[in-house]
């Protein structure tokens, strides 16, 4: 049982696969689950009371914890305060770094840490309530609230064949409970068959059909039960898949349009995922593309998101149909291209194999064609690309757009915008603060177009607001972050910077949306560019009128912010008012420029750097691989080695301390030492008598045979050779022992039975024992002995009763004085 609520809870464990980028989870979580039935069968071997054995479990599972992450703060194998302090501030990081990031999430050290401790956890409950108190159907529910958590993060949920896995894994551990509560009634009884009519002049064997009826109505019963069991699996896996509206991508991922029926498309949070991939300490390479631009190309975006909820930035939800498909209709036009010149870009992409779930294309905006296989589809409003099943990982494709080149005059005397324009790329919530909105006012005050609107809006972030670039910022999740943000803290990365602008854009009525993407990254040679994670990046859109949707950079660049990001030209001319006064000139932005309060900035190259070594921090700065180390495996197998080897040696140093002083002293030697309790003192024919009493019963315990201690000697012998069915030289050896116990107990005259030969007795006894039992009873008999149990339980009642006794008088030595 305890072999089996290990290996449901790790087959449980399962179903969290889709929230973690690698593997390695997984067997810190099976460190902690081996510790946990250490801990539970230690417990239970005690015949400790089931609080005792919760506890042991989860003083198995923090001894574990502690020595994989703490290894170095503590005591030998000991848990110290440092030790615990530094498991807390771990914790913390881990909890910070899973709400940052989106699924699937890095394996930082916190991470894993707490992935360990709930899987853990789990296997606490799981151990006991199966195992300890023998209820093993609610046993299933911590396992199921396993799945609960992927089925809640991600949308996809938790696939068929990892719950069929997990659903394998809980019916094996009934399958045996159910084994181990019939077992306990003895042998199934079964009624007669009906004799069958044997053939012509055949005479029927009624004793082979009776000997066999037991055995087949067994396993009759046991093939109808799997028989149940699978088709239980095969019904909860098959029926939501079949079920429309269930899956969204159809039975097993096949298919999926719903017979031609509108599919909304959700993913998980964009900006989280752009905070994961500016932390990334691998800076691996995502894509590389040929452009035949002949300037700088431009940025590859991923995500349009066109509403603000108060809080944070989002798309509408996009409601997929068939027609949308790319091979089945032309990209649309841009919105509002029109009035300005555009050029033809080419541009052919190979994004890495190592790229998982990126259902959105990064492409340069305006894409007019895409040439890719698979079931690819187009949003007509921001011209997003994305698949419901597909990912972009290992593809290569190619993407002609339309790059406008607009002017600075041409943007300045943009028209009025269109009605639906304003009604969707306007709306501000009710709750955005006071002091924003007039803050929004006081930027760009004297200004009379949008574009010198807009410009005024970024040379104050890059410039003259005195915000400073720093990733270790933490991402807005409510509306005061971001007040804190523009007038207080004016420190974060590039979120922080697009989201700001586009909002404040929308409150002087320019339509804005935050686009999310990679920069054109870094040419390495003529033509060819890398984007590496580092170049993941967030920008605001503003509409102008015959343009369209128009690229600016907030987010400073260089080594002080963004380090590939650059603003275009347009954002950069001499700001006009309406009245034809030239105002203030911005200036490009280089490498070099400071933020005007002196302030330092920090290195979006090498953030946390510090904490590689200590393994500390809150996650984002620390090794998201979590390299592998031998050392606490090594110390821990050690562990589990000693607690597992504890009884066997114990019962080694029971029957050692047992014989010892068998023999006489030599004569004129000093008298030896009074023996410990239940050891002859060499000489003693009675002890050695007794020692080999007490011996064969620790035997006989330990390989399952019955005891009775109101028997005596010779009774002890007679049933126990029936039982065995000694040979003479085994029922010799058993006749000798109950002898000598018998003279010992009621005779002036000891046996004369030498302690070798009663030893040698014992011995022979031993091996008949072992010889009438199974091979599982014979290996629980050397590692798990259950006298050693039994008698560690005798040793701390005794030492319970001594301690109370103790209590007892000194409470009455107050009582004492008080009479005198």
């Amino acid at each position: 049982m305890t072999i089996m609520a290990a290996v449901a809870t790790l087959t449980g464990s399962v179903g969290l696969y889709p929230l973690f980028e690698k593997g390695s989870w997984f067997w810190a979580s099976v460190g902690a689950v081996l510790a946990v039935s250490g801990g539970g069968l230690l417990a239970r071997r005690l015949r400790l009371p089931a609080v005792v054995n919760l506890v042991f479990g989860l003083a198995g599972l923090l001894l574990y914890l502690n020595l994989m992450y703490a290894g170095r703060d503590s005591w030998l194998l000991i848990p110290t305060p440092e030790s615990l302090r530094h498991l807390a501030d771990l914790a913390n990081g881990g909890w910070q770094s899973a709400n940052r990031y989106a699924a699937p999430v890095p394996v930082l050290p916190g991470i894993e840490l707490m992935t360990a401790a709930g899987v853990g956890l789990v296997a606490v409950l799981v151990d006991l309530l199966a195992v300890r108190l023998r209820r093993t159907a609610p046993a299933g529910l911590p396992l199921l609230a396993m799945y609960s958590v992927p089925a809640a993060v991600r949308d996809d949920g938790v696939s068929w064949l990892a719950f069929g896995i997990g659903a394998l894994g809980f019916l094996g551990l009934l399958m045996t409970d159910a084994r181990d509560q019939v077992g306990g009634w003895g042998r199934a009884v079964t009624g007669r068959r009906q004799s069958e009519v044997p053939l012509a002049g055949a005479e029927p064997d009624r004793d082979e059909r009776d000997r066999q009826a037991p055995q087949l109505d067994a396993a009759a019963l046991a093939a109808s039960g799997r028989r149940i069991a699978v088709g239980a699996i095969a019904v909860a896996v098959l029926v939501p898949a079949a079920v429309p509206g269930l899956q969204p991508r159809g039975m097993f991922g096949i298919g999926g349009d719903g017979g031609g029926a509108t599919q909304t498309v959700t993913t998980p949070d964009p900006l989280v995922s752009l905070k994961r991939e500016l932390t990334r300490l691998d800076d691996s390479i995502v894509l590389t593309y040929e452009s035949n631009d002949t300037q700088a190309p431009d940025y590859l975006r991923l995500y349009a998101l066109d509403k603000f909820e108060g809080d944070r930035w989002t798309y509408t939800d996009l409601d997929s149909q068939p027609k949308d498909r790319l091979d089945e209709r032309d990209i649309p036009p841009p919105p509002g291209l029109s009035a300005v010149s555009s050029r033809e870009v080419m541009t052919k992409i190979h994004v890495r194999p190592e790229v998982r779930n990126m259902t959105f294309l990064p492409v340069p905006y305006a894409p007019s064609k895409v040439s890719i296989g698979g079931d690819w589809r187009v949003d007509e409003r921001s011209l997003m690309i994305y698949s419901l099943r597909d990912s972009a990982g290992g593809r290569d494709f190619t993407v002609r757009s339309r790059r406008a080149e607009p002017t600075t005059g041409q943007l300045a005397a943009a028209g009025n915008y269109p009605a639906e324009i304003v009604s969707r790329y306007t709306e501000v919530p009710k709750n955005v603060p006071t002091e924003v909105r007039q803050l929004a006012q006081d930027v760009t005050a004297g200004s009379a177009t949008a574009l010198s609107q807009a410009v005024r809006l970024q040379r104050w972030f890059t410039l003259s607001g005195g915000f400073t670039y720093d990733l270790s910022a933490p991402a807005p999740k409510h509306g005061s972050d971001l007040v804190d943000f523009l007038l207080r803290s004016k420190r974060g990365y590039c979120e922080q910077y697009a989201a700001s602008m586009a909002l404040m854009a929308r409150i002087l009525g320019i339509p804005s949306r935050v686009a999310m993407g990679y920069t054109s990254g870094s040419e390495v040679r003529p033509g060819e560019w890398v984007v590496r994670s580092r170049d993941a990046h967030a920008w605001p859109e503003l509409y102008f009128e015959g343009t369209g949707w128009v690229r600016f950079e907030p987010t400073p660049s260089g080594a002080g912010g963004q380090g590939t990001a650059d603003a275009p030209r347009y954002s950069l001319p001499a700001v006009t008012d309406g009245d034809g006064e030239e105002g203030e000139t911005a200036p490009e932005q280089d490498d070099s420029t400071p933020t005007d309060d002196g302030a330092p900035t920090a290195q979006p190259s090498a953030p946390h750097r510090n904490d590689l070594d200590t393994g500390r921090g809150d996650g984002a700065g620390q090794d998201e691989g979590h390299e592998f180390s031998l050392t606490p495996w090594l110390a821990g197998g050690t562990l589990v080695l000693l607690l597992v080897a504890a009884p066997m040696a114990l019962r080694e140093l029971t029957r050692r301390r047992r014989w010892a002083g068998l023999a006489p002293p030599p004569p004129g030697a000093p008298p030896r030492p009074r023996a410990p309790s239940g050891s002859p003192r060499g000489g003693d024919p009675a002890g050695a008598a007794h020692a080999a009493w007490r011996e064969m019963r620790a035997d006989a315990l330990d390989h399952g045979l019955e005891w009775r201690s109101s028997d005596s000697p010779r009774a002890t012998a007679r049933r126990l050779e029936a039982t065995l069915k000694l040979d003479a030289e085994g029922a010799l050896a058993l006749g000798r022992i109950a002898r000598a116990e018998e003279l010992a107990r009621y005779s002036l005259s000891p046996s004369t039975e030498p302690p070798e030969r009663l030893r040698a007795d014992v011995r022979t006894v031993r091996e008949a024992f072992a010889a009438s039992v199974g091979p599982g009873t014979r290996w629980r008999a050397r590692l798990l002995p259950p006298s050693t149990v039994e008698q560690t339980r005798t040793t701390f009642q005794a030492a319970g009763n001594r301690a109370l006794d103790v209590r007892t008088r000194l409470n009455r030595i107050p009582t004492r004085f008080t009479r005198h």
